[in-house]
């Protein structure tokens, strides 16, 4: 049996293919804009299935673009371990936020392939379909039907703000597989990602074990107040539709302020309809995503800002309705992928602590249905959906040697 305390991925060409691929969809200020099923995203795809083809891995891709690249095991009786992220990027992203965790993946693998290694059960790297929500909305929706929570049909006929769909997108970049969702069974999953928040950083760790996820609601507002002239209506008399999602979103950070760093909430979205600079805003709609580790503070807060909001519409004589069209309940990650993590950590003599994954991924929806757990690696200054994301060579290939050590502790080195 070979020792494998020293095995290591090769820093350099990891960082080459995250920069290689960081031109499909490369934007002037350094970062990526490469929304799901784009032309750009058919083209990183398109990479991705060739690098692990040649890698030995075969491909296969779901009904929603899922993509499955199996390294064989010795047994391949046993499930597979799965690992990976998304190469989807915000508008305006950067180059390791899901780009990091699908191509550390593809290191692993070639890693393995030079030391001659084979595992005892297979490898199953994914890069799962459209994590962001960013032109699609919920987010991590290729994850989300696989595990159950929305049906593929769902998934299929939700719309961008052009009014295309999914199904359309997806036989646009001819990545609507034929593998029902779903039915692909895996042993476990790891996650590598950039932290996305500031702690490890602050406190000079190299590696963030994370044990839970944050859980995420997000809800879809309407205002309908009244549009009439700038110069002509009284203050005392306007039913402004845009002062009273003012005063909703100042109501939702105080109340989201008393839970202490425990939740944060974000109005992202916020559109008037026919704007113009002498019309009252008389119609609009918002977005609102709320956030925290406990799923008591969430409900808690659910009831505070829908009483405030009802408030609020009364006293501005508005009409407001206020939907949940997601919730994704906190993440608690398995404790036995969690020791194999902080135990190869320990081994390979990097710095880490525990940590709360304040953003969803992919593994928090798989973990209702499989052994899951993620690992972080710091960016700087806690930066990310931003273009000028960034992360360390080093802390990188550090990320990505957890990962490989993970994956050979959860599924075995075949005997000689």
């Amino acid at each position: 049996m070979k020792n494998l305390s020293n095995l290591q991925i090769d820093s350099g060409r990891l960082w080459g293919a995250i920069m290689e691929t960081a031109a499909f969809g490369a934007t002037a200020k350094g970062g990526i804009k490469r929304l799901t099923l784009s032309d750009e995203d058919r083209k990183v795809r398109d990479w991705f299935r060739a690098a692990c083809e040649a890698a030995g891995c075969k491909v296969t891709v779901d009904q929603l673009g899922a993509m499955f690249a199996v390294r064989p095991g010795r047994d391949n009786t046993k499930l597979p371990v799965g690992f990976g992220s998304h190469l989807d990027t915000q508008p305006t992203g950067g180059k390791f936020d899901g780009i990091l965790g699908t191509l550390a993946g593809l290191e692993v693998i070639r890693t393995l392939n030079d030391a001659g290694i084979e595992t005892d059960a297979p490898l199953c790297l994914i890069n799962w379909t459209n994590e962001e929500g960013s032109r699609f909305a919920p987010a991590m929706m290729g994850s989300g039907a696989y595990v159950g929570e929305f049906t593929v049909d769902h998934v299929l006929a939700r719309k961008d703000a052009d009014g295309v769909t999914v199904a359309e997108a997806l036989d646009k970049i001819g990545y609507r597989g034929s593998e029902v969702s779903g039915t692909r069974k895996l042993g476990a999953f790891v996650e590598l990602h950039i932290e996305q928040g500031p702690l490890l950083e602050a406190e000079g760790k190299t590696i963030g074990v994370v044990d839970h996820g944050q859980g995420v609601a997000w809800y879809d507002g309407h205002i309908t107040g009244f549009e009439s002239h700038a110069g002509t209506t009284p203050m005392p008399l306007r039913r402004d539709a845009l002062s009273t999602l003012a005063e909703i979103a100042l109501a939702i950070e105080r109340l989201t302020l008393a839970r202490g760093p425990n939740a944060v909430a974000t109005v992202g979205e916020a559109a008037i309809k026919s704007p113009s600079r002498n019309v009252i805003p008389g119609e609009l709609r918002f977005t609102l995503d709320l956030r925290s580790a406990d799923a008591d503070i969430i409900a808690t807060l659910d009831k505070e800002i829908r009483a405030a909001i009802t408030n609020i519409a009364a006293k501005r004589k508005v009409g407001v309705t206020f939907e949940r069209i997601w919730y994704k309940p906190p993440t608690h990650f398995d404790a036995g992928i969690l020791d194999a993590i902080e135990q190869a950590t320990r081994e390979l003599g990097y710095s880490h602590r525990r940590i709360v994954s304040g953003a969803g991924h992919d593994a928090c929806n798989l973990n209702g249905v499989m052994p899951t757990a993620m690992i972080f690696v710091p960016c700087k200054d806690g930066v990310s959906h931003n273009e000028l994301e960034d992360a360390t060579q080093s802390d990188c290939a550090a990320g990505a040697n957890v990962l490989l050590h993970t994956m050979l502790a959860l599924a075995g080195v075949a005997a000689p």
